[in-house]
């Protein structure tokens, strides 16, 4: 079980990370940070051979799909062999009994391709569907693998068009170019093979189209590809800014911004519009050239079949086996130019997939890591250094200690690193100097997924994902019965609401929890974390955002929850952290006060200040 928290997000709520915006005329506003990117064009075979390995364990699938390509590959081979023989034996003869038998021959030849693709393409999409959910999972597990920095500098968008479209488009090719490009190569083999047996002067002339088309096919991929990739970059800032007008259409309409992002959002669709143009004007190159390479091949067949007829060096069957073979030679290169546009776009959203699969996480257990089934609390920062970016400090020499089972109020102005301090001991970000330290052990030598089950956190912006009641609660500890989890709830002060909702603990949560108000999804969100039974609590603004009586009922509920417990405390409302055992006053960076409420007030210094402030505030 992770740890149990409220929030959607646990990026500082003292100073938001944005990705970085382009510069120059046009640049910022809300569609500035979808800004477009160089595509990054990688090794196509690299990235074509690491795809391939998705399907390598369904070997038997695929060698029965093997088996029946071969099948039908050699009938299509064979079939114009028995048209020449109808037109040499039977028809010039006129031999209806014999004709009528090889008709039936053909007729259940053709049949049987049409059976033995049907099985292909079932087979083929078992593969497909396996090798894609098996590499999804792996996309999705890997995207678990990363720190809050990740997701705070990527646009979320992007990242599901990366799971979804891009798979998706992979998916597709697996499903039906993979049979199809086997079977249009070994009947490629097949009827050059067979052409150089019967006749090698037709054949040349119809061999001739594979080096011709293999240029123009190394010609234009490269250019496909590329536009391809930069299609697949638009839609996923496209993706990005319709999630992000999902989530904020509450402070659009509020603003009355609808057409400032309809105006941002035509903008990023006509990129889109133009990347797409590009790569299907190189893609539609192909069709049209392979066509009058087709035609001109027929032709030339036709012509040098007629010319050694009448030479008496071929016969009218054979002529009529090359013309249907310069048929069914024209077709498998057809395919496999528009196949090689399918392709293109395949390994456009495989590079896309990959590129975040080859991330690295910036958080790692060192190889030792130590499992913890329990903490005592005691918790020392030693002179902590910390900087989300580069030369722009957050943290600046801070040192604290506190004793198992304290509470440690954090007070400050916005932005003075507040929740950055909690998402230093969560180890959701690492320090760049000093250390911290928890009950004897630093924090990077513990295993973090066992040390962020030892914490409990509470947020001010609660997050309830869609689902009954009972099963948000349990998110806290998934193996906790029924009866745990309403003993939770009454602890939390959130029994009596969920008893008068029309289903009760089996309520079915709308999108982000909307048929609750903010209170009473702060209330589950601390029979969750009630529910957890961390060693360590963090409170994060619980109450800021609730009136006076609700405020009352999540203070009880935090008394329950924080008894016995390491609790660091994050508020503006100063009056609820009288009780501190340590008042932290962070200041730029830096802790400028400490002690607790009695002895701060005494200094009269910066907390005396804000307490006065916030009185007289009341009073006006």
């Amino acid at each position: 079980m992770s740890l149990s928290w409220g929030g959607c997000s646990m990026k500082d709520t003292n100073k938001t990370y944005k990705v970085p915006q382009t510069k120059g005329p046009g640049s910022g506003g809300p569609a500035s940070r979808f800004a477009k990117e160089k595509p990054k064009i990688k090794n196509p075979k690299e990235t074509l051979t690491r795809l391939f390995g998705y399907v390598g364990d369904q070997k038997i699938r695929i060698g029965l799909t093997l088996c029946l390509v071969l099948m039908t590959t050699g009938l299509h081979i064979v079939a114009p062999i028995m048209m020449g023989k109808a037109v040499d034996d039977f028809i010039l003869l006129k031999d209806v009994s014999g004709l009528s038998r090889l008709l039936l021959v053909l007729f259940l030849s053709y049949w049987a391709i049409s059976l033995f693709t049907y099985w292909q393409s079932l087979l083929m999409i078992h593969v497909s569907q396996y090798a894609v959910k098996k590499l999804r999972n792996d996309l999705f597990r890997k995207l678990q693998t990363f720190s809050l920095h990740f997701f705070d500098t990527h646009s979320h968008g992007d990242l599901m068009s990366r799971i979804t479209n891009d798979i998706d488009n992979i998916s597709n090719t697996l499903s039906s170019s993979m049979t199809q490009l086997m079977s249009d190569l070994l009947t490629l083999l097949g009827i050059t093979v067979m052409m150089f047996v019967i006749n090698w002067q037709l054949a040349l002339l119809t061999v001739i189209m594979i080096p011709v088309t293999m240029v123009l096919m190394g010609l234009v991929g490269k250019r496909t590809r590329k536009n391809f990739s930069s299609q697949q970059g638009n839609l996923g800032q496209i993706n990005g800014m319709v999630e992000e007008y999902f989530t904020g259409h509450q402070v659009v309409k509020a603003y009355g911004r609808e057409e400032k992002m309809l105006e941002e959002f035509r903008k990023k669709n006509q990129e889109l519009v133009q990347s797409s143009i590009r790569a299907q004007i190189f893609a539609g190159l192909m069709m049209p050239l392979m066509n009058f390479l087709n035609n001109f091949s027929y032709a030339v067949v036709i012509s040098g079949g007629a010319m050694l007829h009448v030479m008496g060096l071929v016969t009218l069957g054979t002529i009529t086996i090359f013309m249907t073979y310069a048929k069914q030679f024209g077709r498998p290169l057809n395919q496999i130019a528009q196949l090689y546009n399918t392709v293109q776009l395949s390994i456009a959203g495989a590079e896309r997939v990959f590129e975040i699969m080859d991330e690295e996480p910036e958080i790692k257990n060192i190889e030792q890591a130590i499992d913890l089934d329990t903490l005592q609390g005691n918790v020392l920062f030693d002179h902590v250094d910390f900087a989300y970016e580069k030369n722009r400090p957050v943290l600046k020499d801070v040192s604290l200690s506190v004793k198992s089972g304290q509470m440690i109020a954090l007070v400050g102005p916005t932005g003075a690193g507040k929740t950055t301090i909690v998402n230093l001991l969560t180890r959701f970000y690492d320090i760049q100097r000093g250390r911290i330290v928890i009950d004897g052990l630093d924090i990077g030598s513990l295993n973090k997924e066992s040390l962020r089950r030892r914490l409990g956190i509470v947020l001010q912006d609660t997050y309830l994902f869609t689902g009954s009641v009972m099963e948000n609660i349990r998110y806290g500890r998934l193996e906790a019965t029924d009866e745990e989890v309403v003993e939770a709830a009454k602890l939390a002060n959130a029994h009596v609401f969920i008893h008068r909702l029309p289903e009760g603990y089996q309520t079915h949560l709308s999108e982000e929890a909307s048929n609750l108000s903010q209170g009473q999804r702060q209330l589950l969100s601390i029979a969750r974390a009630i529910l957890a039974n961390p060693d360590i609590l963090i409170l994060d603004e619980a109450t800021s955002s609730v009136d006076t009586r609700t405020e009352i009922h999540i203070q009880e509920a935090l008394l329950h929850l924080m008894q016995g417990r390491t609790s660091f405390v994050i508020a503006h409302r100063l009056s609820t952290i009288r009780k501190a055992d340590q008042i932290l006053v962070i200041q730029d960076g830096r802790v400028v006060e400490k002690g607790d409420h009695h002895s701060l007030m005494a200094e009269r210094g910066y907390y005396y200040r804000m307490v006065q402030s916030q009185y007289k505030s009341k009073a006006s």
